[in-house]
């Protein structure tokens, strides 16, 4: 009896370990097959057949559409480049160049990730309407309340991502560093 009981004990421990640990895994992400480039990580595999069982089972989790392989990928960036968490109430300047894609979208997004709402009904910029410097260098501020330039506002939500999306770009599965895909640096500049 003493035997049943200590085998019942260790499968409902070995259960709860087993769900809390995919739990985990499919609602705060892996870095399973990631790439990191600065403050972005992108997981290039999430749209294709390679795909790990636990970032299958977080977009199953979020309902999200993963970019095809062959389409693109999409970077997401929770903090900046000083690892400081992306705060609604800051000033937060993204700066500098994208790799080389067709076509590009920088997205905000709440952490159940939505849009966030705002008045002006401005969710991000394309590659095709944004403002640029003479070398191609673009400047995205990001706050609560009005700059001037390409400016997407916050709402002054606690905490958010963004989302940089590159449509028909090279960048993938090879890529490992900043000079094979420069991205954008990401800068808290004023918090009050």
């Amino acid at each position: 009896m003493r035997l049943t009981f200590s085998i019942l004990i260790a499968l409902i421990i070995a259960a709860a370990i087993g769900v809390g640990t995919t739990w985990m895994t499919a609602t705060r992400g892996t870095d399973l097959n990631t790439l990191t480039i600065g403050a972005w990580t992108a997981r290039p595999r999430t749209g294709t057949a390679d795909i790990d069982p636990y970032a299958r089972a977080s977009i199953a989790r979020s309902g999200e559409l993963p970019i095809g392989t062959g389409d693109g990928i999409a970077f997401t960036a929770t903090a900046d480049d000083a690892k400081r968490l992306l705060d609604g109430r800051c000033d937060v300047v993204v700066s500098g160049v994208t790799p080389a894609a067709r076509f590009w979208t920088l997205t905000l997004y709440d952490t159940k990730g939505r849009l966030v709402a705002n008045s002006l009904q401005r969710y991000g910029f394309t590659s095709q309407e944004i403002v640029r410097s003479s070398d191609g260098a673009f400047e995205v501020r990001i706050a609560s309340r009005a700059r001037a330039g390409n400016w997407l506002p916050t709402g002054a939500i606690e905490r958010y991502s963004l989302m940089l999306r590159l449509y028909d770009t090279p960048v993938g599965v090879a890529t490992r560093t900043q000079r094979d895909a420069p991205m954008p640096a990401i800068k808290t500049v004023g918090c009050p």
